[in-house]
C-alpha cells in the first residue's frame, strides 16, 4: 500500500510538469518525465564553502566524543589522578585501579551515550536538528563541570562521565541526521563521514595533551585536558546556531521557502534551478505519502513499510562497528609496543592514534570515490585476517611475561595492529555513520537512527567494562571473537545492504520499498520506477476508458 501511495504521488509530480516547456541539448537528454535524473542532479551541484563549514562544525560532536574517550586512558597513569581516585597498593607503593573501578569510570560514558542516543530522536523532532545539537552540547558542559570539580570521590567523576555521555550519545544521532538531511548528494557521504574523522582527531588531540601534562604532579595533569572539553562544547553549541536548519525538517514544519533556499544555498544553485525543484518535489511526494497513512507511532520502525528490514540492518551495522574490535587493539597497544622497547604508554597511544587519524583521511577518499558495499566488505575481510594473525601469534608465540624476549612476535603484532587500524579507519570507521544515516525515510529517521546508534553504544559499554576481565582470562584469543564477527559482517553487507552512493535519500527509500536486490543495487536506475509509474498510470487510464465503453454499450 505504501508503495502504491508513492506511485500516486509520483504520478502527481509528473502531471505538474509545465506543458510546452522546451529543453535543448544535454539538458533534454538528462531529464526524464519527472525532471532531471539523479546523475544530472549530482552534476549540477557544486561544492560550496557553506556545505563544508556545515559538515565541519556539526562534526565537532564527534571530536568531543573522541576527546573524552582518548583522555581517560591517560588519566589512569597520572600520579595525582591515581592518588585521588585510585586504591593504594601497600606492596608496590603505587595507586592502582581495580578492574571494577576502572571499568565503571570508563564504561559509564558509553552507558550515558546509550540513553542519550535513545532520547535524541524525540529531541530532534521536537526542537529541530540544530537546537537538538546545541542542547546536547549543553549537557556535555554540565557533565564536564561535575568531573572537573571532583576532589577525591571517584563516583562523582564517574557520574560526570555519565552526564557527559548523555550529551555525546544525543550528538551521535543528531549530528549525522542533520548532516544527511542538509548536505547536497554530491557531498553527503563525505560530510557525514567527517564525524568519524573528527572522532579520531579528538582521540589524537587528547593523547597529545595528555602527553604534555602527564609529568605534572598536581591536579593540573588531568584537570587541564579535562577542562578543555568545555571549550569544544561551547564551540559546537554556539557554532551550530549560525547554520541553517535541515531543509527536510523545515519543510515538514511548513517552512517550504526556507527549505528551498537552504537546498539551493548548500548546493550553490539558484532557488529555482531544475535540480532544486526536483528535490523539493521528492520531499513533497514522500511527505504526501506519509500523511496519506495513519499517525506515526514509535513501534512503526518495526512495522512500517520495509522498516523491520532496515531497522534490524541499521542495528546490525552499528553494533558491527564496535564488534570489529577496534577498541581491543587500542587496549592491547601498550603491551605489544613494549616488545620493541617502547615502554611509555603515552608514546604508544600517540603512535596508534596518529595511524588512525592519517588513515581516516584516506577513508574520506574511499567514501567519495568507492561504493559503500565493496568498501565495507573489503574492510571487514581485511580486519578478519588481521585478527586471525594477531590472536594466534599473540597467544602461541609472544612471551606474555616478558614480551621483549620475543621481538619477532612483537614486530608481527605491531604490523598487524597498524594494518587493522588502516582497514578500520578507511572503511568501517567513517562509512557506517553515512550508511545508517541514509537508511531510513524522514518519517522514521529519528527513532530508527536512535535505536541503531544505541546498539553501537551498548556494545561500546559492554566492551569497555568487560574487556579487562575477558583478556585476563583468555588473553589474545579474545581476538578470535572479533574475527568471527568480521566474517559475519561481510555476509551481512553482501546480502542485505543496498548501494546508496550518490543517491538522494528519497531514491534510497524507494529502492528499499521496491525490494531492489542488494547484490545488483549499484546498477539500479530510477527509470525503473518511472517506467513502473507510467505503466501504472496507463493501466489506470485503460481501465477508465474500458469502463466508459461498457457504460456506452449499456
Amino acid at each position: 500500500m505504501a508503495f502504491k501511495r508513492f506511485q500516486k504521488a509520483t504520478t502527481k509530480r509528473v502531471s505538474r510538469e509545465p506543458e510546452g516547456q522546451e529543453l535543448e541539448g544535454q539538458e533534454l537528454e538528462s531529464r526524464g518525465p519527472e525532471g532531471p535524473s539523479p546523475a544530472a542532479i549530482i552534476a549540477e551541484q557544486k561544492i560550496t564553502a557553506i556545505a563544508v563549514f556545515l559538515g565541519a562544525v556539526a562534526s565537532i560532536g564527534g571530536f568531543m566524543f573522541g576527546y573524552v574517550s582518548g583522555q581517560i586512558s591517560g588519566f589512569f597513569d597520572m600520579e595525582d589522578y591515581g592518588r585521588r581516585f585510585g586504591e593504594h597498593n601497600a606492596a608496590t607503593g603505587n595507586y592502582d585501579f581495580s578492574a571494577a573501578r576502572q571499568g565503571a569510570i570508563v564504561g559509564l560514558l558509553p552507558a550515558g551515550c546509550l540513553f542519550g542516543s535513545l532520547i535524541a530522536g524525540n529531541i530532534a523532532d521536537s526542537l529541530g536538528r540544530r537546537m537538538a545539537i546545541s542542547v546536547s552540547a549543553l549537557f556535555c558542559c554540565v557533565g564536564n563541570i561535575i568531573e572537573i570539580s571532583a576532589h577525591s570521590s571517584w563516583p562523582q567523576f564517574a557520574v560526570g562521565r555519565l552526564v557527559t555521555g548523555l550529551g555525546i550519545g544525543s550528538l551521535s544521532v543528531a549530528v549525522p541526521m542533520y548532516q544527511s538531511e542538509s548536505s547536497p548528494a554530491i557531498l553527503r557521504g563525505l560530510l557525514i563521514s567527517t564525524y568519524q574523522l573528527f572522532i579520531t582527531l579528538g582521540i589524537w588531540t587528547a593523547e597529545m595533551i595528555n602527553y604534555g601534562t602527564h609529568t605534572m604532579t598536581t591536579s593540573s595533569s588531568w584537570r587541564i585536558p579535562n577542562g578543555l572539553s568545555f571549550l569544544w562544547s561551547l564551540i559546537l553549541g554556539a557554532g551550530i546556531l549560525v547554520l541553517p536548519e535541515s531543509p527536510r525538517h523545515a519543510y515538514r514544519q511548513g517552512r517550504e521557502d526556507e527549505a528551498r533556499r537552504t537546498i539551493a544555498r548548500l548546493a550553490g544553485l539558484d532557488a529555482n534551478a531544475a535540480s532544486v525543484n526536483r528535490q523539493m518535489e521528492d520531499i513533497r511526494a514522500k511527505l504526501e505519502e506519509e500523511r496519506a497513512g495513519a499517525a506515526t507511532n514509535w513501534y512503526e520502525i518495526f512495522t512500517g513499510p520495509r522498516m523491520l528490514y532496515r531497522t534490524l540492518l541499521g542495528i546490525t551495522l552499528m553494533a558491527g562497528q564496535q564488534l570489529t574490535g577496534a577498541n581491543f587493539f587500542f587496549y592491547y597497544g601498550t603491551t605489544i609496543f613494549r616488545a620493541t622497547g617502547l615502554s611509555d604508554s603515552y608514546v604508544t597511544q600517540i603512535i596508534l592514534g596518529s595511524v588512525n587519524v592519517f588513515c581516516t583521511f584516506g577513508g574520506l577518499y574511499v567514501v567519495k570515490k568507492c561504493g559503500r558495499r565493496n568498501a565495507l566488505m573489503a574492510g571487514a575481510a581485511w580486519m578478519m585476517v588481521c585478527f586471525l594473525v594477531y590472536s594466534f601469534v599473540g597467544h602461541f608465540m609472544l612471551d606474555q611475561t616478558n614480551p621483549a624476549n620475543t621481538p619477532a612476535a612483537g614486530n608481527v603484532l605491531i604490523v598487524f595492529s597498524c594494518l587493522f587500524i588502516v582497514a578500520f579507519a578507511t572503511t568501517w570507521g567513517p562509512l557506517i555513520w553515512a550508511v545508517v544515516a541514509e537508511l531510513y525515510p524522514a518519517k522514521y529517521r529519528a527513532p530508527a537512527m536512535a535505536i541503531a546508534t544505541a546498539s553501537n553504544w551498548l556494545f561500546n559499554f559492554l566492551m569497555s567494562f568487560f574487556t579487562r576481565f575477558i583478556t585476563d582470562a583468555i588473553d589474545y584469543l579474545y581476538g578470535l571473537v572479533f574475527a568471527g564477527c568480521c566474517a559475519v559482517l561481510v555476509l551481512v553487507v553482501f546480502f542485505f545492504m543496498i548501494e546508496s552512493k550518490d543517491r538522494s535519500l528519497e531514491e534510497i527509500d524507494t529502492m528499499y520499498l521496491m525490494h531492489v536486490n542488494p547484490i545488483s543495487s549499484s546498477k539500479w536506475d530510477e527509470k525503473n520506477l518511472s517506467d513502473s509509474s507510467d505503466r501504472s498510470a496507463q493501466q489506470s487510464q485503460q481501465n477508465v476508458d474500458h469502463g466508459g465503453e461498457q457504460v456506452e454499450r449499456s
